[in-house]
């Protein structure tokens, strides 16, 4: 498949966003392939979908390893054997390293299920009712050492209804962001996102789509 970009995609669960991602491509929304679906949860739901979509998917434990860059070489053998161009984080409950970051600089990109920086790390659907916010959202962004920190690349907002609860509004989140993030890599896999450090002008990293 000449010419098509190659994504691995790292996950530690249901694996609700990387079925959108592998629906995104079959539907020829996505030109791209996923050359690899690598969870640290040997039993996550993520790999069946993987499997059954009839793509390479491994579990890398990562209580088998003595640290957090040990493990995280181990994944980036995994990713560079098989071609990726791109990495995805599906729902991927790990903090990377420099040993991944450096790899894929600019290349590795999250989804969020929130507004950021609002409401970071996790239970964000939670955090956003706690705190009484009206509107809620996903982000997809680049990723850097930080917490969900990375520079943004886009963003949908969605409503918070007064009945919501927990549930009804994650369910609502998911919604877009299984609708922004095969979008968001594909303007990625395409050239057409590019980040512009901060400076003293700006005064933060930039994110840019043509």
């Amino acid at each position: 498949m000449a010419g098509v970009t190659v994504l691995g995609v790292l996950v530690s669960g249901g694996g609700t966003n990387l079925q959108a991602i592998l629906d995104a491509i079959a539907a020829g929304r996505l030109p791209a392939r996923v050359g690899v679906v690598v969870s640290n949860v040997a039993n996550a739901r993520a790999l069946d979908r993987a499997r059954a979509a009839g793509v390479d998917a491994i579990a890398i434990e990562h209580e088998r390893f003595a640290d957090r860059r040990a493990f995280d070489a181990t994944v980036l053998e995994a990713l560079r054997s098989r071609g990726v161009e791109i990495v995805v984080l599906a729902g991927f409950m790990r903090l990377l390293t420099d040993v991944l970051l450096d790899a894929f600089p600019m290349r590795i990109v999250n989804v969020h299920p929130a507004l950021l920086p609002a409401f970071p790390g996790v239970h964000a659907a939670r955090q956003a009712l706690a705190y009484g916010v009206r509107v809620a959202g996903c982000t997809v962004h680049f990723v850097d050492g930080g917490t969900d920190t990375g520079p943004i690349i886009a963003q949908t907002a969605v409503p918070v209804l007064e009945d919501d609860d927990e549930a009804t509004l994650t369910a609502r989140i998911q919604a877009e962001e299984h609708r922004l993030l095969p979008q968001v890599i594909g303007w990625v896999a395409a050239g057409r996102v590019s980040v512009e450090p901060a400076s003293a002008a700006a005064g933060r990293t930039r994110v840019r789509v043509r």
